[in-house]
C-alpha cells in the first residue's frame, strides 16, 4: 500500500512543477538551470530554493544530480535556514530513509540511513567537504559554518571506501569570498537557551580571501538536570595564486560541555509510566566534555580545458572526558534502578589525504569523464574507562541524588590503529544525448590493530576489499532521468571475539532504479527511489557470553520506496516533502529470536513536510512556515537478548510553526515554535532502560544583523 501511494503521488507532484515552471518565478529563487552546480571555491550567489544539486568534494566531481543513477537530496542552506537548523540531526530529519539512533546519552550524531547505522563507537559516520569527519569523538555537530548538507543515498565504497551500504552525509562548508559579509546572529529561547553566533569574511588582497564564523549555544532542557554547552570556531583562507589554482585552508575547533543523559526506562516494556523529565543520573557528575581540532588543506589546479587535478589533507584531533551514572538494570519491584558509575577518557587521531586527476576525453563518438584517485589515512583510538565495582540504587518514581560515589576500578584500557591505502578509477560515458552509463572500481588495503594494554595482547590483521559500481541513466527528456544502479561495499568490524582473534569486515550488495525530474527552470526537483540492500558479517552477541562479546555471524537486508521533492510549487511558495517505506530486518542470526525483526529505531514509514511562504509586509518582506513529522512504530532494543528485554518505540506526530521578517537589508527576525501541541514521544532507544524522550514543546526567538 506504501509502494502504491508513493507511485501515484509523483504524477500530482510532477503537475505541481509543471505549474511551478509556467507560472513565474519567486523574487528570492535562483536563475540557474538544473544543470548548474555549487561552485567549489565559494564566489557568491543568489539564493538558492529547495533544490537537488552536486557540489564538488561529495560526488568529487561537477555532475549534475539529474546525470547520476543514484537518489541525491541537497539540503540547501536556505532550506536549513527555512527550517531553524542548528545542528546536523534536526537536518537530516528533512531527508528520506534517515532516522535518529542511540546517541550515547547526547553526545554525539547518530543516524541510519535505510536501515544501516555504521559504528556505534563512534557515532554514525559523515564527511566534511568529502573527508570523514566522524571517526573520533567530535561532538554534537553544528551548522554555523554549513553551506549545504548532501545525502547520497547507497554504497559510495567505490569512491570512498569503507562504509555502509545504505548511503553518505557530506556536509560542505562556507567558502571565503572576495565581497566583504559580516553578521552577528542572537538568539534565545524556552528553558534558558541562548545562541550567539559571528560571522565575517571578504577580501585580504586581490588573491586572497578569508571567513571566520563562530556560535556559542547553551541549550536548556525540559528533562531534569539536562543541559549542553557548545562553543565552535572555524577560521578558512581561500588564495588563488594565479587563474587556474586554487588554495583553501579550514580549521574547525569545537568544545563541548553536556549531560550525559541516558534518557528513561521503560518498565516490562511499556513506556509512559515514569514522566519524560525524570533524569537518574548524578547531577553532581557534571558534564561529559568532548573536544575536536580539526585542519583541511585543499588544492585545485586547472591544467587545461579538459584535465585537472585536486589534492587535500586532513587532520583531526578529538577526545572525550567525563564520569557519569549510567542505569543497568531495573529490580524486580519495578522501581528501583541499579545503576553504574563510569569514567571515560577517550582520544582520536585521525590523519587522511588524497589526489585525484579528472579529465574529459572524446572519441569514436563518445564522450568519458574520468576521474582516477589515490587515497590513504592512518586513525588512533586510545580507550581509558573505570567503572564501580559495586553498584548504586534509585527510585524510579522518587529519585533522590548524592548517593556517595564506590571506589572505581580499571575496566578497558586499549589502544586500536586503523591503516588504509587505496587507489579508484570511474567513467561516466555519454552515450547519445539520452544515455548515460557511470561505472566506477576501488582496491583498498585495509590493517587494524588492537592492543589490550590490560593483558598486553595485540591482536592484528590485514583486509583486502574490492568495490565495484556501476549504473546507467536514460533520459526520455529534458527533464525526466529514469536510472538504475548496482554495487558493493565493505565495512571492517571493530573490537576481538572471545577468543582474541580478529572479525572479518560487513559486506553489503546493493541494487536501486529510479526517476528524477528537474523543472526546466531548476526551481523543482524529486526523486523516487527503489532499492535492496544486503549484508553479511554483522556483529551479534556471542551465545556464550553475550554481555561481553560477538561474533560475526549475523545479516540483514534492507528494501523500500523513497521520494524526495524540493523546490517552488507556486509564486514564493517553498516546499520541502521527504516519505520514505524501509523494511529493514534480521535475515540471519545465532539468536533466533531476532530473525525477521525490524532493525532498532528504524520506522517502516516516515515522512516530512516544510511549506514557506513569503510575502510582502509594510516595508519589508516575510515568511510564514508550517512543518510536519511523522515516524512509525520502531523497535527500541538495540540487541535484546529475550522477548522480555525488548522494548517498542510507539510512533508519533509533531508539528512546527516558523515564520520571519525582514524590515530592510539588515536586520532580519525569526520565530519557530517546535513540538506546537507538546507531545510526548520517543526519539530513539538502545534498551529498556535506556530510552530518549523527545523535547518537548520549544519556542526560539532569533534575530540578525548583517552589515
Amino acid at each position: 500500500m506504501a509502494v502504491r501511494a508513493v507511485l501515484l503521488l509523483l504524477p500530482s507532484l510532477c503537475a505541481a512543477a509543471s505549474y511551478a515552471s509556467s507560472n513565474g518565478s519567486s523574487d528570492g529563487a535562483a536563475d540557474t538551470a538544473p544543470d548548474a552546480v555549487l561552485d567549489p571555491v565559494g564566489v557568491k550567489g543568489t539564493r538558492q530554493p529547495y533544490r537537488t544539486l552536486v557540489v564538488t568534494g561529495a560526488m568529487k566531481t561537477d555532475t549534475p544530480a539529474r546525470d547520476l543513477p543514484q537518489s541525491v537530496r541537497v539540503l540547501s542552506e536556505t532550506l536549513l535556514t527555512d527550517a531553524g537548523v542548528t545542528r546536523l540531526d534536526q537536518a537530516l530529519d528533512l531527508a528520506s530513509g534517515l532516522s535518529r539512533q542511540s546517541n550515547l546519552g547526547g553526545l554525539w550524531d547518530s543516524y541510519a540511513m535505510r536501515g544501516f547505522t555504521g559504528d556505534p563507537s563512534f557515532g554514525s559516520d559523515y564527511l566534511v567537504n568529502g573527508f570523514s569527519a566522524s571517526r573520533g569523538y567530535n561532538g554534537v555537530r553544528d551548522t554555523a559554518n554549513v553551506a549545504s548538507v548532501e545525502v547520497l543515498k547507497g554504497p559510495a565504497s567505490a569512491l570512498y571506501g569503507r562504509g555502509e551500504p545504505g548511503g553518505t552525509v557530506n556536509i560542505t562548508t562556507r567558502k571565503p569570498l572576495f565581497v566583504p559579509e559580516h553578521a552577528i546572529g542572537f538568539f534565545v529561547g524556552s528553558h534558558g537557551s541562548h545562541r550567539t553566533t559571528a560571522e565575517s569574511t571578504g577580501p585580504l588582497s586581490e588573491r586572497l580571501a578569508y571567513r571566520v564564523t563562530a556560535a556559542q549555544d547553551r541549550a536548556g532542557s525540559d528533562r531534569d538536570h539536562v543541559e549542553s554547552r557548545r562553543t565552535m570556531i572555524s577560521p578558512s583562507l581561500l588564495w588563488m595564486p594565479d587563474a587556474d589554482t586554487t588554495v583553501s585552508y579550514e580549521l574547525e575547533f569545537s568544545k563541548q560541555r553536556a549531560t550525559f543523559d541516558r534518557g528513561v526506562v521503560a518498565i516490562d516494556g511499556q513506556l509512559g509510566r515514569v514522566p519524560r523529565h525524570a533524569f537518574y543520573g548524578e547531577p553532581d557528575d557534571g558534564p561529559t566534555a568532548t573536544r575536536s581540532v580539526g585542519h583541511q588543506l585543499f588544492v585545485q589546479h586547472q591544467i587545461n580545458d579538459d584535465w585537472s587535478l585536486q589534492t587535500g589533507l586532513s587532520h583531526r584531533d578529538s577526545a572525550l572526558d567525563g564520569v557519569a551514572t549510567e542505569a543497568r538494570f531495573l529490580q524486580a519491584d519495578k522501581r528501583t534502578l541499579v545503576r553504574q558509575r563510569r569514567t571515560r577518557a577517550f582520544d582520536g587521531t585521525d590523519l587522511s589525504g588524497r589526489l585525484e586527476l579528472l579529465g574529459t576525453v572524446r572519441a569514436a563518438g563518445l564522450t568519458h569523464h574520468l576521474l582516477f584517485g589515490a587515497d590513504a589515512y592512518r586513525f588512533v583510538d586510545q580507550r581509558e574507562q573505570y567503572r564501580v565495582a559495586t553498584s548504586t540504587p534509585i527510585d524510579l518514581f522518587e529519585p533522590v541524588y548524592g548517593a556517595t560515589p564506590p571506589a572505581m576500578v580499571l575496566n578497558t584500557w586499549t589502544r586500536e590503529e586503523q591503516k588504509s591505502r587505496s587507489v579508484y578509477a570511474q567513467d561516466q560515458m555519454d552515450l547519445g544525448t539520452r544515455w548515460k552509463l557511470l561505472v566506477g572500481l576501488r582496491h583498498d588495503s585495509y590493517d587494524q590493530s588492537l592492543l589490550n594494554r590490560r593483558s598486553g595482547i595485540t591482536t592484528e590483521q590485514s583486509l583486502g576489499a574490492t568495490s565495484p559500481r556501476a549504473g546507467v541513466v536514460y533520459q526520455p527528456s529534458g527533464t525526466v532521468s529514469l536510472y538504475a544502479t548496482a554495487s558493493r561495499s565493505f565495512r571492517p568490524n571493530s573490537g576481538v571475539s572471545r577468543s582474541y582473534t580478529p572479525f572479518p569486515a560487513e559486506k553489503g550488495r546493493s541494487t536501486e532504479a529510479g526517476a528524477k525530474y528537474d523543472a526546466a527552470d531548476g526551481r523543482l526537483s524529486a526523486t523516487l527511489a527503489v532499492y535492496r540492500i544486503e549484508k553479511d558479517n554483522v556483529l551479534t552477541p556471542d551465545p556464550t557470553d553475550p554481555n561481553n562479546f560477538s561474533i560475526a555471524a549475523g545479516e540483514v537486508r534492507s528494501q523500500g520506496v523513497e521520494l524526495d521533492v524540493g523546490g517552488e510549487v507556486a509564486r514564493d511558495l517553498r516546499l520541502s516533502f521527504a516519505y520514505a517505506f524501509t523494511d529493514a530486518q534480521v535475515t540471519r542470526d545465532n539468536n533466533t529470536f531476532l530473525v525477521g525483526r525490524q532493525l532498532a529505531n528504524v520506522p517502516r514509514q516516515s515522512a516530512t513536510l516544510l511549506l514557506v511562504q513569503g510575502f510582502a509586509l509594510g516595508a519589508g518582506q516575510a515568511t510564514a512556515g508550517l512543518g510536519v513529522n511523522l515516524v512509525d512504530r520502531r523497535e527500541g532494543a538495540v540487541a535484546p537478548l529475550t522477548p522480555a528485554d525488548d522494548v517498542g518505540l510507539p510512533g508519533y506526530a509533531t508539528l512546527k510553526l516558523l515564520g520571519s521578517y525582514r524590515p530592510d537589508k539588515q536586520w532580519s527576525f525569526a520565530l519557530d515554535i517546535d513540538n506546537l501541541l507538546d507531545r510526548d514521544y520517543y526519539a530513539s532507544a538502545y534498551s529498556q532502560v535506556w530510552v530518549a524522550p523527545g523535547a518537548g514543546r520549544k519556542l526560539t526567538l532569533s534575530a540578525r544583523y548583517a552589515f
